[in-house]
């Protein structure tokens, strides 16, 4: 089942999504501080006090892990790579950077940029417990220091724990920076710092198994099952994600071998910029069923025209508006070369929000390609 998300807000202009998943975690947090926690440490409230505290806890934990997020997005975006979004689900949050870091520096530090922020809030949020500890009365204080002491805790754990060098992990990503600058292939580096986090991942899984086992055998206090589930789970996780940015790399790598020419598409047919949008509709796009034109102008690429484009104008103007009108203009992110690596085109479309580019040759059109294309050509070949 694929879970929903939502758009909460935009930050550093990035939307904000919270996955269907987060609430899982929010009320597993909220309920363990709520029942645990705080009645530990303040006794004597009530119920309905503790479970609003536990929920605005856990929310300003969130928010920490957010603050992580931007700290990477700040830094991709000074290197002008684009951040599709921020999301928040089960096992914190992640950016969506729509292209790799053009260098082993930028890698690196776009990679520490998060820790460094929870160091940072970690360090803040200590330090005014400590202030509050000295100037207040202990019965005044006692609630306030609690929420610093947790949140200063956690983000120095959160940064701690994503330092593991073990790939898609921020420390994983440092480890990429070193080895990419040092065996300078990029893909190559890639596998290796994701083979360490399937190493990781899986000493991970077996710690937390091996809590487990001896929680229940009697042998560790009870209260540790817990922790030793949750240290199985994420070791797991890490394994999984390892595994898949492995694979991810090997696909990679192998789009950076196959030039653009032996996946375009030949038969390239173009729309005048003087069609109307309902002749382009008619004459084009039904009888075709592409989901893009090229546009000419005076024989000359003048832009590309989609389906989404001609949705932006009402049907009923159709007739009344010229395809020049409502393209996407001719562009240099546009144009891919006949011999460029089809990874190249990808990292383009991506960066660019193209779903396909202009293959030129000569200054001729020589072809189109497409993410469909490049997704059937995967598909054939089973990769």
């Amino acid at each position: 089942m694929q879970w929903p998300s939502w758009e909460i807000g935009r930050a550093l202009g990035i939307p904000i999504r919270v996955h269907g998943s987060w609430f899982l975690v929010f009320l597993l947090v909220t309920w363990s501080l709520a029942t645990g926690y705080l009645p530990e440490g303040l006794p004597g409230l009530s119920p309905t006090r503790y479970w609003a505290m536990g929920g605005i806890a856990a929310l300003l934990l969130f928010l920490s892990v957010l603050l992580h997020e931007l700290g990477h997005s700040y830094v991709a975006l000074r290197y002008h790579i684009p951040i599709e979004r921020i999301t928040l689900f089960i096992f914190g949050g992640v950016a969506h950077m729509r292209k790799e870091a053009p260098t082993p520096r930028a890698e690196f530090l776009i990679a520490v940029a998060g820790p460094v922020v929870s160091f940072v809030l970690g360090a803040v949020c200590l330090g005014c417990v400590a202030i509050a500890e000295s100037i207040l009365q202990p019965s005044d204080a006692q609630g306030l220091v609690m929420l610093g002491a947790l949140l200063g805790t956690v983000n120095l754990q959160l940064g701690l724990f994503n330092l593991i060098p073990g790939f898609p992990l921020d420390g994983g990503r440092v480890l990429r920076a070193g080895l990419w600058a040092w065996g300078k292939d990029f893909h190559r580096a890639t596998k290796q710092a994701a083979v360490a986090g399937l190493g990781f991942g899986a000493l991970l899984s077996l710690l937390g198994l091996a809590v487990v086992v001896g929680a229940l055998m009697g042998e560790l206090p009870s209260s540790m099952a817990t922790n030793g589930s949750w240290v199985a789970f994420v070791g797991m996780f890490l394994f999984a994600a390892a595994l898949a940015s492995r694979r991810q790399a090997v696909l990679r790598h192998r789009l950076a071998t196959i030039p653009v020419r032996d996946l375009m598409v030949r038969t390239v047919t173009s729309i005048p910029a003087q069609c109307s949008l309902d002749e382009a509709v008619t004459q084009y796009f039904q009888p075709y069923g592409y989901g893009g034109f090229p546009v000419l102008d005076d024989g000359r690429l003048a832009g590309l025209i989609t389906v989404a484009d001609i949705q932006t104008v009402p049907a009923a103007l159709w007739s009344w508006r010229q395809v020049g009108q409502v393209m996407r203009p001719l562009s240099p992110s546009l144009i891919v070369d006949l011999d460029a690596p089809v990874i190249q085109a990808l990292e383009r479309m991506a960066g660019d929000g193209w779903d396909r580019l202009v293959v030129m040759q000569a200054g001729q059109i020589a072809g189109l390609v497409t993410q469909s294309a490049i997704a059937h050509f995967l598909q054939l070949r089973k990769t």
